[in-house]
């Protein structure tokens, strides 16, 4: 069965983004060398190459926050992963939104949309898109994991990862070091 998985990369001061976050920048000022790890480019870039083909590799559906995907349809082009289902949690929900890469995006609230990803994915991952929602699926319980690719970046501001939720997380493996660091944890179920 699908399981749910937050996918994130994090400024060692706790930002999912930089500050000022617009249209203009969806990732705020600064924010996008938080994703530059992804090219492999960086000292022990193979590392950082194996991880991303692993993630692509795991996604069946995903789960997006509703200024997530306001900000992101514009550079994603389509749905963030092509071909594959976007699900994005809203109170205004509409008719779904064909992506313009074989993907569909459907809009639903938050229950829901997690419940019909995990439909889509089958036994592949649904992966999280925004800090708003990784906190609302952590606070309801349907989050299951964790992967943190730990940028060395000072951001100073921006989005914060898990903004006033508590729980206590449990190590995956070891951490794989290439460019940034790559963490895994469980989410205990309350």
């Amino acid at each position: 069965m699908a399981e749910v998985v937050l996918d994130v990369s994090l400024s060692l001061d706790g930002f999912t983004t930089g500050p000022d976050v617009r249209e203009e920048e969806p990732m705020g000022d600064g924010g996008e060398q938080l994703h530059e790890w992804m090219a492999g480019e960086g000292p022990d870039g193979a590392v950082d190459t194996a991880v991303r083909e692993e993630v692509g590799a795991s996604v069946g559906a995903t789960v997006i926050g509703r200024r997530t995907f306001d900000l992101g349809l514009g550079p994603w082009g389509g749905t963030p992963w092509p071909g594959v289902p976007g699900f994005v949690v809203t109170h205004r929900t509409r008719e779904d939104l064909p992506g313009g890469n074989g993907g569909t995006f459907a809009f639903d609230g938050l229950r829901a949309a997690v419940r019909r990803a995990k439909e889509a994915a089958g036994d592949k991952d649904v992966l999280v898109l925004g800090a708003d929602v990784a906190r609302q699926l952590l606070a309801a319980g349907l989050l299951d994991e964790v992967r943190i690719h730990l940028v060395p970046l000072l951001l100073g501001g921006g989005t914060p990862l898990f903004a006033g939720e508590r729980a206590q997380l449990i190590q995956q493996g070891r951490p794989a070091r290439g460019s940034v660091t790559h963490l895994r944890y469980r989410v205990p179920k309350r």
